[in-house]
């Protein structure tokens, strides 16, 4: 398996991120916070995670809820899929949302969402007068769905 070696700093006393199974897409993010959050319904927070990361410039790293989190306790990520740029160098910090209907909360170490890094493609835009027409068209917002 061909890897990409990414520079991190990690300044928790949580284990790196690291791919569960073989067939991992994502590794998980924990909180690294100096007392549980106490998150009410519909609140929002930055959780930070400790880590620093140096891309190589062709990736992002994308973060995205975990399912067991919002299925059993409501929380998810705001922002999603939250980009993580090349040419970020500050702490990856989570932003959470509870939206249950009780008080949730998370603790130092908790698993808080997970981490996909991805290649990016750049473009270059070329102006034109007409895009080439398809059998789609201008149709959107459900339109291949429904008769």
């Amino acid at each position: 398996m061909n890897q990409n070696l990414v520079k991190i700093i990690n300044t928790s006393n949580n284990p790196l991120p690291e791919y569960a199974t073989v067939g991992s897409s994502g590794m998980d993010l924990r909180a690294f916070i100096p007392e549980p959050i106490h998150l009410q319904p519909m609140q929002r927070v930055l959780v930070p995670t400790g880590l620093l990361i140096a891309l190589p410039e062709n990736m992002e790293a994308q973060v995205r809820p975990r399912s067991g989190l919002a299925l059993k306790q409501g929380i998810t990520c705001l922002n999603s899929p939250g980009t993580i740029d090349a040419d970020y160098r500050g702490e990856l910090k989570i932003i959470l949302i509870n939206l249950s209907a009780e008080t949730q909360t998370i603790n130092s170490g908790d698993r808080i969402a997970q981490m996909v890094i991805q290649a990016v493609e750049k473009i270059a835009w070329q102006q034109v007068d007409q895009l080439e027409d398809t059998s789609r068209g201008a149709g959107g917002f459900g339109h291949t769905g429904k008769d």
